[in-house]
């Protein structure tokens, strides 16, 4: 993908979340909807779903940063003897660390909500005008999402809002 295309997707899409859940009444907004994929006990709003749009942003635009530095991108994930995890083992350390955020922003107003995803917002656009055409196209060895390009990463922030938006709205963690 391109500046611009990335761009305008990104905008064109957080708009249409933003306007689509700051329409809801709060009770719809922050009642349950799905399961907590790390405490079955807990549900998730649609506005959990919000938040937690806004750490995995935050995550990738850190993720990217280190890439560019010519950091390992991608953590290696390992167990205390030094052995790599079971994709089970690191989707439940997922799971934990997206928990403890939802915890973390869970019941406070929508608007503060869009204040904190606002921020990582702005970081990702910055960081879209300082990477060159070349950098868009380079690829995160070990990404899985979109095309593990740079700028296709960038750009799935927008799908990852819709997808959420899509579970919350079916009733159905689709496996945050």
């Amino acid at each position: 993908m391109n500046r611009i295309d990335i761009e305008i997707k990104l905008n064109r899409d957080r708009a249409w979340l933003l306007e689509t859940l700051s329409a809801m009444p709060p009770e719809e907004l922050y009642a349950p909807r799905t399961r907590s994929e790390h405490e079955p006990g807990k549900w998730w709003s649609y506005a959990d779903h919000f938040i937690h749009t806004t750490l995995i942003e935050r995550n990738w635009n850190d993720m990217i940063r280190r890439h560019l530095r010519g950091e390992p991108a991608l953590p290696r994930r390992l167990r205390e003897d030094g052995t790599p995890q079971s994709r089970e083992e690191v989707m439940a350390g997922i799971h934990a660390w997206t928990e403890a955020w939802a915890d973390e922003h869970r019941g406070k107003p929508f608007g503060e909500l869009v204040r904190i995803g606002l921020a990582v917002r702005a970081e990702t656009l910055a960081l879209l005008a300082e990477l060159t055409d070349e950098q868009l196209q380079e690829k995160i060895p070990g990404a899985p999402w979109a095309d593990g390009t740079i700028g296709g990463i960038l750009a799935a922030n927008a799908d990852h809002g819709r997808m959420h938006f899509r579970w919350a709205r079916e009733g159905s963690s689709g496996g945050q």
